[in-house]
């Protein structure tokens, strides 16, 4: 990478810079290989002023975790839907357009992807809550339109949604590994997955989940 010039910025702009040159390393290598002195060189800045901004090593890197994580949810949002336009096909439509983004998005990213919910990473307690951040994100994103089809958001139905996401991560990375199905498959059973956990989860609301199904 090649050496920033030295220019002088505020602090908001300056912690912004070395957490974005963190994003760029972690693309190339594990977060645990992430270099302090390497991160100050290419912002031109010491050492010593980096720790001006992050009480340590640890906690920079879990802020890179995190912009990382925006940065996915950022190229993965749904479309909006208006409250006059929600129905079971219009959700549908858009949950396939956010697995389809999801899906392209962990394929371009792969290494970084797996190596940080499955590396050293998903060990640390920290780090572990910026995921389930970004997990209960993409869970409100499904939670609520529902009750625009009628379906009540009950505790049953919240598991069941947090339950899905954790089936989509663990498919699609295994997918990344051994692609045996295509990209279209995958996307259309990761969908199709919301629906039947759905139902299972409200037996009592299956009139209106059976419209997701279908």
């Amino acid at each position: 990478m090649e050496e920033v010039k030295r220019v002088r910025l505020d602090p908001a702009m300056r912690r912004a810079q070395l957490i974005s040159l963190g994003v760029k390393m972690l693309a190339d290598r594990p977060l645990e290989q992430i270099s302090v002195e390497e991160i100050a060189d290419q912002a031109g800045v010491s050492r010593g002023l980096l720790f001006h901004y992050f009480a340590s090593k640890h906690d920079f890197h879990v802020e890179i975790v995190r912009e990382n994580s925006h940065e996915m949810l950022k190229k993965t949002a749904p479309r909006e839907l208006r409250d006059g336009d929600v129905s079971a096909d219009s959700l549908i439509d858009v949950l396939r357009g956010v697995i389809a983004s999801y899906v392209d998005y962990v394929s371009q990213n792969r290494s970084t992807y797996v190596s940080l919910l499955r590396g050293t990473a998903s060990g640390d307690p920290d780090m572990r809550a910026v995921f389930e951040e970004t997990r209960t994100v993409m869970a409100d994103r499904v939670l609520i339109y529902l009750p625009g089809i009628g379906v009540e958001r009950t505790p049953q139905l919240e598991l069941a949604v947090r339950g899905w996401i954790a089936f989509v991560e663990e498919a699609t990375i295994s997918w990344l590994r051994d692609p045996v199905i295509s990209r279209e498959d995958l996307v259309d059973m990761n969908v199709r997955a919301l629906p039947s956990l759905a139902l299972a989860s409200s037996p009592e609301q299956a009139s209106n989940l059976l419209g997701l199904v279908n």
